[in-house]
């Protein structure tokens, strides 16, 4: 006996779907995204709810225990994470989703006698495992656990196409006996595939394979709701697939490459990757203090932030040097760009955290045509994206990713730690023009510093 009927369970599920497609809707904008986030929550709270009082359930204690382990664990890595870590904590989240989606498909197969649903849950099975194993790499390269360059050897595109053959193969089998053992053995192949994938791919390529084994883990999701016959599941696979494919192609288009360049581009070295070198030639250095000088007593600042600024976490004392330059009647606004820092809005959501106004974000589009008439643009930990090769050398690996101008500007003044280039491992000429001054150190510490000197002039 359950508390509601169809007709309530079907109203509960259409609110549910509407509070996720606001709450994307909400994500659009940073002044929008915590009530976005809220009510994606409130979504989701709302399904679970409904299904806890609209089927008969099984074991429903051991569902709550696994309800308040899985809370217990998430919500205090959750709170605790930081800014720097948090695309680490997007893929361990996607992984988990994927695998979750290829787990309950798994446990469907031997209840199902239908051809068509057997296909779904293979797919489930494939797709959901290749999200949860490429997941688990990407966290491994951004938390450092193994190199971020791309992974190659001899034979590996030879042994992606036996192991997607030998996965379709056993999909087959799947379809046609419904064999549990056949399933474990597509499931074996999925993970395999999952790491063959994402293994090649190395340096700034890593976030935007975060996106795209997104998608892949809302179209386990969708085709999860298809075995269950749960509308809303296919609804709420459906977003996340879309939104993921749409993001991925955006953030391809901001680097100026393909997708299919991103994944599989380290086969002809083409993938972005960190590097170690670090340039010989000569620079102009500064001290805090004349960098103060630069930017008191220009007329129009523009600060471009990178992740830099956000390994440093010096993004209150970017926003205290903001306010106090306002404070001398100059004009400062920040220069985002869509890939600036490991993931998409990532300098947007961290300037705002430090209460910066949203009004002084500003979007690369927005904004490069005013670099000409800006006499001072503070670059804090970022490189590639202002890096001139660009738009310049055919052969860089980021040729044709649009730049923000920043050479453009009257005065340039790079915050950087050493003179390391960025993760595309190609020098930046722009450090070696005559208009840009190099201030060296840790960026917090630097700005810092930088703070001091402005307040005393």
């Amino acid at each position: 006996m359950t508390l509601l009927n169809p007709t309530w369970t079907a109203l509960l599920y259409l609110a549910a779907a509407a509070c996720f497609i606001l709450a994307l809707k909400g994500l659009n904008s940073p002044r929008t995204a915590r009530r976005g986030n809220l009510i994606g929550a409130f979504g989701a709270l709302l399904a679970v709810v409904t299904v806890f009082v609209s089927v008969k359930l099984d074991n429903i204690p051991w569902i709550l225990g696994a309800i308040a382990v899985g809370a217990g664990v998430a919500a205090p890595v959750a709170r605790r994470v930081q800014m720097t870590q948090m695309p680490q904590l997007v893929a361990l989240f996607n992984g988990v989703g994927g695998g979750a989606a290829a787990l309950v498909a798994f446990l469907e197969l031997s209840h199902t006698e239908d051809a068509w649903v057997r296909l779904a849950i293979v797919f489930t099975l494939l797709v959901g495992a290749v999200s949860f194993a490429g997941s688990a790499v990407t966290f491994a390269k951004l938390q450092g656990l193994m190199t971020t360059r791309p992974v190659t050897f001899p034979g590996l595109p030879v042994l992606m196409a036996l192991v997607l053959i030998a996965a379709i193969a056993a999909g087959a089998v799947v379809v046609v006996g419904g064999s549990p053992g056949w399933g474990i053995v597509l499931l074996i192949l999925g993970l395999g595939a999952g790491v063959l994938l994402v293994l090649p791919v190395g340096g700034a390529d890593v976030p935007i394979v975060i996106s795209l084994l997104n998608a892949f883990t809302g179209l386990a999701v969708a085709a999860s709701g298809l075995v269950l016959g749960n509308v809303l599941l296919v609804v709420a696979g459906t977003l996340v697939g879309a939104s993921g494919t749409i993001l991925t192609r955006a953030m391809a288009a901001a680097m100026g490459r393909s997708v299919a360049g991103i994944m599989f581009g380290a086969f002809k070295g083409g993938s972005t990757a960190g590097s170690t070198v670090v340039s010989e030639r000569p620079v102009r250095s500064s001290s805090a203090e004349d960098v103060a000088v630069l930017l008191g007593y220009a007329q129009r600042v523009i600060i471009v932030p990178g992740y830099g600024l956000a390994v440093a976490q010096g993004q209150h004392t970017a926003a205290e040097l903001a306010l106090a330059l306002e404070a001398r009647g100059i004009e400062v606004d920040f220069a985002i760009h869509p890939v600036a820092g490991r993931m998409p809005g990532h300098m947007n959501v961290l300037l705002a955290e430090a209460n910066v106004p949203y009004e002084s974000l500003k979007e690369m589009s927005d904004i490069n045509s005013e670099f000409k008439t800006t006499d001072v643009a503070l670059v804090v930990g970022a490189n590639d994206v202002v890096n001139p090769a660009a738009k310049t050398t055919s052969g860089s690996p980021i040729y044709g990713m649009p730049i923000l101008e920043v050479a453009d500007a009257r005065q340039v003044v790079f915050l950087k730690r050493s003179m390391r280039p960025g993760f595309a491992g190609i020098e930046n000429e722009l450090l070696h023009e005559p208009q840009t001054t190099l201030l060296f150190g840790d960026a917090k510490d630097s700005l810092t510093k930088v703070l001091g000197a402005v307040k005393a002039l």
